[in-house]
């Protein structure tokens, strides 16, 4: 695949993704009851947690898409259509993000009915009460399969290392590998220029660099960003 279209797919993917993320937004201003009733009208999975993780609530999109029960999908039901090589990455995420109750974007493949596996990337971010308090997680799920056909394995030592960072560092990492600047990248993700600094400053540490090249390097043999 030629590098422009590659780039325009992934611009029409994030797109795509940030789309989804506003509807959910949206719909998370809604009563629980609603959000249900709207959620299931939606084409594309759409999938909430209380504040211990377990999933409270898959749309009708999630339980196509996966072939099974709502009640078989509930809890940690949904873990169970994980690839046995992405399991470790997305649970660790997941449950990072709980515990610090910030948003993420984890890739991993899914099985459906037939038993094959999917690509998705699944954008969750918390969800408060009226009041403000913490009451668990919602989010999306978009097929990615198409991005992902013909994309090389990733690198194990990369992936090792770069997933030893924190989920805000390889958020900054993802941004800086797409070519935003230090100051951009503190915008999209809503923190000071100084602790974007600094959180620069660690990956290239953790990751044993000296320079930005680098750093793509390590995001592209991680399979974070498209080469």
């Amino acid at each position: 695949m030629a590098p422009g279209q590659q780039t325009e797919e992934l611009t029409a993917l994030i797109q795509r993704i940030a789309e989804l993320e506003a509807q959910v937004e949206r719909l998370q201003q809604t009563g629980d009851r609603e959000f249900r009733h709207l959620a299931n009208q939606a084409p594309f999975p759409i999938w909430s947690a209380g504040p211990d993780a377990m999933r409270t609530f898959v749309n009708q999109a999630w339980i196509e898409f996966r072939g099974r029960t709502l009640e078989q999908e509930l809890g940690s039901g949904w873990t169970e259509g994980l690839h046995p090589d992405d399991r470790d990455l997305c649970l660790e995420t997941y449950i990072k993000s709980f515990t610090s109750r910030q948003a993420f974007h984890v890739q991993y493949r899914l099985q459906r009915p037939d038993g094959s596996y999917t690509w998705v990337e699944d954008n969750g971010g918390p969800r408060q009460s009226s009041d403000g308090a913490f009451v668990g997680y919602s989010g999306t799920v978009t097929d990615i399969t198409d991005r992902k056909r013909g994309i090389f394995t990733p690198d194990e030592e990369s992936v090792r290392l770069v997933f030893a960072l924190t989920e805000r560092e390889r958020q900054v990492l993802v941004l800086i590998a797409e070519g935003k600047s230090t100051k951009e990248a503190a915008a999209r993700l809503g923190i000071s220029y100084k602790t974007a600094d600094s959180h620069r400053s660690r990956i290239l540490e953790k990751l044993g660099v000296h320079e930005t090249a680098s750093m793509v390097r390590y995001a592209i043999r991680a399979g974070l960003i498209q080469p």
